[in-house]
């Protein structure tokens, strides 16, 4: 996959890395030159100077063969004008945006636009909205029968309750990762975008449940 990033500081720096070692082409955009430096000699994708959420910058950066886009530069407003821009007007599937004030969350929540807190950052956090696949294992209990994993949900999954995922998927969900912030769900709690979805199932159905996950719910004719 061809993945843009917008801004070259720590963040930006080490998720281009990251990516770039797990197999992904990778372009670079930042407005300081210098900024590059981070990334060291060794790094072959892209470094392109510009404004993110400018076109012409963008389409130097490769965006239109995108298939995620991360903004990590360090002004929320143009984080938030990136993130839209490569959503709306080029039509990239996963997009996250990087925040510095977590009560713009919720605005920006709305706006189909998966926020990550920078109090909470992590790259794994990052990551998982930019390549979400499967399960990712968090715990498992020393026998190795039972485990706690983050699983992927399709987007058609969105707008449905807890109480319906446990029920089609036969799984438990632990907890729900929103807004940067862990939450205990209710069976009345409804998913909403940008939710990670952590739940407790047999190791041995790993596979049964991610097929689930990525199926969507049976009304919606999967």
């Amino acid at each position: 996959m061809h993945i843009v990033i917008m801004g070259c500081g720590r963040v930006g720096a080490a998720l281009a890395q990251t990516l770039e070692q797990q197999g992904h082409t990778v372009a670079v955009i930042d407005q300081d030159p210098t900024a590059f430096r981070r990334l060291g000699s060794g790094f072959g994708g892209r470094r392109v100077t510009g404004v993110g959420f400018d076109q012409d910058t963008l389409r130097e950066a490769g965006i239109e063969d995108a298939g995620a886009f991360a903004a990590v530069s360090s002004g929320d407003n143009s984080n938030i004008i990136a993130a839209r821009v490569a959503r709306e007007m080029y039509s990239i599937e996963n997009v996250a945006a990087r925040i510095y004030d977590p009560r713009r969350a919720e605005v920006y929540q709305r706006l189909g636009i998966p926020t990550v807190a920078t109090v909470r950052w992590t790259a794994d956090q990052m990551l998982r909205r930019l390549l979400p696949s499967g399960a990712e294992p968090l715990w498992r209990d020393p026998s190795g029968g039972v485990q706690l994993a983050e699983v992927h949900t399709t987007p058609s999954w969105i707008g449905h309750k807890i109480s319906t995922l446990q029920e089609e998927t036969g799984v438990r969900v632990a907890f729900l990762t929103r807004l940067g912030e862990a939450i205990l769900p209710t069976s009345q709690t409804v998913l909403q975008e940008g939710d990670l979805v952590h739940v407790m199932m047999r190791t041995d159905e790993i596979a049964q449940v991610e097929e689930a996950f990525a199926q969507g719910p049976e009304e919606d004719g999967h």
